[in-house]
């Protein structure tokens, strides 16, 4: 059984790790790179880095910091946010990210996914969904940081994805976002028994039993940001609490 993955988040504005609560109210957390290295140390599985005004503010996404962290740490990670173009993929694989993750240009040239997927293989890509419920029980897809609603079904963006050859579905849920009440695990369960490919599950960490709760019910991996910045939960524990409940997980090896 393949082990399931925990994954900090950290949002990147102007050079600074930041955090807020539904995309709003965002505050200052940490330096990118140390911060890095300190989830690399303390046996984080993988990370991923977000630049989250590049797409809004329509400019390039940060090359020097990418290649800082890359220096630093021995794990995976996946650089997100300012994204455009097959070039832009590019860039940033050969600064030292390990993977790739699009959204709102995605949204506005799906083609970019199978052509980003040719030319550097489906495991750089990630198409990473920023979803919110509406009044009609399903979910909108929301592009450039959360700030306009595209009216696109979540789900069947997220089907497309895959069918164009995304390697990944990271699924952020702006309503349960830096909430800490826990993930939206109906919409986890809906896409894992949809997709064939790993999903990972964002938005609504509070608690060590949140993690269970949606790696239980599909998702191949949980991603936070605010419970693992502010060391309300240490990654160790969490493992330690996830294999008890019989949760397939990398154990540190200290």
């Amino acid at each position: 059984m393949l082990t399931k993955r925990i994954i900090p988040c950290l949002d990147v504005d102007k050079g600074r790790v930041v955090k807020g609560k539904k995309f709003e109210n965002i505050q200052d957390v940490a330096d990118p790179v140390a911060l890095g290295k300190y989830y690399s140390d303390q046996c984080a599985d993988e990370l991923v880095f977000y630049d989250i005004t590049a797409s809004h503010e329509e400019r390039n996404i940060f090359l020097n910091i990418i290649e800082r962290v890359a220096e630093t740490i021995c794990i995976p990670f996946t650089i997100g946010g300012g994204i455009r173009s097959v070039e832009d993929f590019r860039k940033v694989l050969l600064a030292g990210a390990d993977k790739v993750s699009i959204n709102s240009a995605a949204v506005s040239n799906p083609d970019l996914i199978k052509e980003a997927a040719l030319k550097f293989g489906s495991q750089c890509v990630v198409l990473s969904i920023d979803a919110k419920k509406n009044t009609k029980g399903s979910w909108d897809v929301y592009i450039k940081g959360g700030r306009e609603n595209t009216g696109i079904d979540a789900i069947a963006w997220a089907k497309q994805g895959e069918s164009l050859g995304a390697g990944e579905i990271c699924i952020n849920s702006i309503d349960t976002d830096g909430v800490k009440g826990g993930y939206d695990t109906v919409l986890n369960e809906k896409l894992s028994k949809l997709l064939n490919i790993p999903i990972i599950a964002s938005g609504g960490a509070g608690k060590l039993s949140h993690f269970e709760d949606v790696l239980k019910c599909g998702a191949d991996a949980a991603l936070a940001a605010s419970v693992f910045h502010y060391k309300e939960i240490i990654i160790s524990d969490l493992k330690n609490y996830l294999h008890t409940k019989n949760i397939p997980v990398r154990r540190c090896n200290y």
